[in-house]
């Protein structure tokens, strides 16, 4: 049954590469729960889904865009830029609500900086401000 299937998708879908891209696609999705357009019939999902080609129950163009949303490599770099802007956002308010730069509410705000202070607008001075200096001698003594 399996061959005449192939034999009506290759009308539908003259590449046969892209045949099985596309079935092979419909057929993860039926695994994981996608709704059956055709009869089961006791068949397996590679062959439901090659019916499901064959007879045109599903939309193609739909189903080519997530074979190659599946092959994409790369990642849109804006989203990442956006989500790292904001994870900087989110760090800054962290740092400047510890380092007392921040009106919390019910800790007190720090009018002016204390000497030596890092700005508030740098966080990562914020963040190297709670680290002291070490002598490398005084490292090795420690081994």
């Amino acid at each position: 049954m399996a061959r005449v299937t192939v034999e009506d998708c290759v009308l539908k879908i003259p590449n046969r590469f892209q045949l099985v891209m596309m079935a092979a696609q419909r057929s993860r999705e039926l695994s994981v729960g996608g709704e059956l357009t055709v009869d089961r019939d006791n068949d397996k999902n590679p062959v439901v889904a090659l019916r499901e080609i064959a007879d045109e129950t599903i939309p193609l163009d739909e189903l080519e865009t997530a074979v190659i949303e599946g092959l994409q490599r790369n990642i849109d770099v804006d989203e990442i830029v956006e989500q790292e802007d904001e994870d900087m956002i989110q760090v800054t308010e962290a740092l400047n609500e510890l380092a007392g730069l921040v009106d919390t509410g019910d800790a007190p705000v720090a009018d002016t900086p204390m000497p030596g202070a890092p700005a508030a607008d740098d966080p990562m001075a914020v963040l190297a401000a709670g680290f002291e200096d070490v002598i490398i001698e005084d490292v090795k003594k420690e081994d």
